[in-house]
């Protein structure tokens, strides 16, 4: 009798344990909604969806939604509206926001303020002033170019260098480069000359050329989507590729997928570190942190490449520490 008493005491036992681990589960599984301003095949989107999922992977249900604004800005309003209406259908625990377009384009229309799901964005050049964050639903991670280190790399490689110009394709990343070099080029080691924001391939190779006239160095980025001669926007390659050779002399940017396009050197932004930030942060807010315990972060970590294609095209034979430490990236065909 004893022993039967005891099997039904362990089972039920059991049996209770067991129906507390589905909603400890489903407690701790939290839907993240992360709205990316590019393409999917960027590898600045692929780095920076790898650091989302260190951080959220275990404990989420994670969509991924790609604006596609790099090669295509003009539609990014309706990618815009698409991806509220996967917000609303996807009722997500948090809401991750990835670079300025999509600041400009969902964030600030549709969620800041207006909802109560917290918000992390992440890749952000502007001042978040300019998007009013912090906000009482919104924090997250800015992106600040290592435009210092970058041009004293690139005269490691080149020590000639003296003077350097800026090209960034015209849209919200333009303003905010131009206001991070407006207030801190008193401090790169090569004077600054000129910063152009084309819109159409044709402007873009004019502005290249007549750069390269008072310019020893190039910074480009965001280069994608601009116009061609048939009215039709250019993918990243097409429009980088184009530029580099417009240009003839060193150039450098701030993300690896330009390098894979012939652009010379970079001291990269880690756009891993841009989605594990501002995921980490997100968990906390989901977890119950207000938004105010949680402030806007700046990025801290750089990487130098250097692509040897791109070297031997422009006939530099540099020392070889310029390859130490340093990732080499060739132009891909």
């Amino acid at each position: 009798m004893f022993r039967v008493n005891l099997f039904r005491l362990m089972t039920v036992s059991v049996l209770f344990i067991c129906s507390l681990f589905p909603a400890i589960s489903q407690a701790a599984k939290f839907k993240v909604l992360v709205v990316m301003s590019y393409e999917e095949k960027l590898s600045w989107c692929e780095n920076m969806k790898k650091g989302i999922e260190t951080a959220l992977g275990e404990l989420s249900e994670i969509k991924y939604f790609y604006m596609n604004t790099m090669e295509n800005f003009e539609g990014g309003a309706r990618k815009a509206q698409e991806a509220y209406t996967l917000f609303q259908e996807f009722k997500p625990d948090g809401v991750i926001a990835a670079d300025d377009n999509a600041q400009v384009l969902f964030v600030v229309p549709y969620l800041k303020d207006k909802v109560k799901t917290p918000v992390m964005f992440c890749g952000v050049n502007a001042e978040p002033e300019q998007y009013g964050y912090p906000a009482s639903n919104v924090s997250g991670m800015l992106e600040r170019l290592h435009m210092k280190e970058s041009i004293a790399y690139a005269q490691q490689i080149v020590p000639s260098i003296k003077t350097v110009g800026y090209m960034v394709k015209a849209g919200p990343v333009a303003e905010a480069v131009l206001k991070q070099v407006k207030s801190e080029s008193d401090t790169y080691p090569a004077i600054s000359k000129g910063f152009k924001t084309p819109d159409t391939l044709k402007h873009a190779i004019e502005m290249a050329e007549e750069l390269k006239k008072d310019c020893d160095l190039l910074f480009m980025t965001s280069m994608g989507g601009l116009t061609g001669n048939d009215g039709k926007p250019l993918t990243l390659k097409e429009a980088t590729s184009e530029l580099v050779k417009a240009f003839g002399k060193p150039t450098f940017t701030d993300v690896t997928d330009l390098i894979k396009h012939g652009v010379l050197c970079a001291v990269t932004i880690a756009s891993y570190e841009q989605g594990e930030t501002s995921a980490q942060m997100l968990l906390k807010a989901m977890q119950g942190t207000p938004i105010s315990r949680l402030p806007v972060a700046k990025n801290k970590h750089g990487k130098a490449v250097i692509n040897p294609t791109a070297l031997k095209s422009l006939g530099i034979k540099p020392q070889p520490m310029v390859f130490q430490k340093a990732e080499v990236m060739k132009t891909s065909e």
